[in-house]
């Protein structure tokens, strides 16, 4: 992606986070909604345009350039000595998942028990560990990429399997904004295989509904966590008590 076309993907991207269309900008630029969507679409903006559309945005047109250059590259996954700092710490910790979930430092310190202070200095130690980059006016921009996943059998994933997985599954799952399912079923090698993308696949649709949620206002978005999983070979301790002896193999 060229410099000019990273700019444009920064400026859409950032007008449906906060929630503003090409109808909003037509209006503050007095221009008609077809000629911004022409603008656009051919990349063609003046310096001058893009400055207004910049100050729609809250930001200038040099904080507009540097979204668009944090756009790559972006980290994809911690070492493990970063992770287990972040399990060492439960305030940086919290700070880190909040901040990936796009609140802001105001959010964090209404909400948590924490100082703006103290704060600053856990969003600190996450810029240096490359999770954000904090700017100026203490705004929280995440630089991870779309894919980004903590390490399998990390120290994160072993945190949250000790401490979360229990407390998450310690529900009826009976409330309009809860649901579980339980699917059993004998598969071949083949559809065991088939099976994999498919759940990759509902778990980018989530990410795309959470970026999509991001232009909400924070009273308006709602922490929601999706469990996906798949084991092979695994029954219920109470039906394994009742299989029969493995036989001792035959000798010739």
């Amino acid at each position: 992606m060229n410099e000019t076309a990273a700019l444009m993907a920064a400026t859409k991207r950032l007008l449906k986070r906060q929630g503003l269309t090409y109808r909003d900008v037509a209006r503050a630029m007095q221009l008609s909604e077809p000629s911004i969507k022409r603008m656009f679409a051919s990349g063609r903006l003046t310096l001058e345009r893009l400055a207004q559309v910049a100050g729609l945005l809250g930001l200038s047109l040099a904080e507009l350039v540097q979204e668009a250059a944090a756009e790559a590259p972006r980290t994809r996954q911690l070492t493990a000595e970063q992770e287990a700092l972040l399990v060492a710490d439960a305030k940086l910790l919290l700070t880190a998942v909040c901040a990936l979930n796009q609140w802001t430092l105001a959010d964090i310190v209404a909400t948590y028990q924490m100082s703006q202070a103290e704060c600053l200095k856990k969003l600190l130690q996450l810029d240096r560990l490359r999770l954000i980059d904090l700017l100026p006016g203490n705004r929280i921009r995440p630089i991870v990429a779309r894919d980004f996943e903590w390490r399998p059998q990390g120290p994160i994933r072993e945190f949250f399997r000790r401490q979360g997985l229990k407390d998450f599954l310690d529900s009826g799952f009976a409330g309009p904004d809860e649901s579980l399912a339980f699917s059993h079923g004998m598969l071949t090698d083949a559809a065991f295989v088939r099976l994999q993308p498919e759940l990759q696949r509902l778990r980018k649709r989530f990410a795309e509904l959470h970026e999509e949620s991001l232009g909400a206002p924070h009273p308006g978005r709602h922490g929601t966590s999706l469990l996906l999983a798949a084991r092979r070979n695994w029954e219920p301790a109470a039906f394994a008590r009742l299989r029969r002896p493995a036989r001792p193999a035959h000798r010739a």
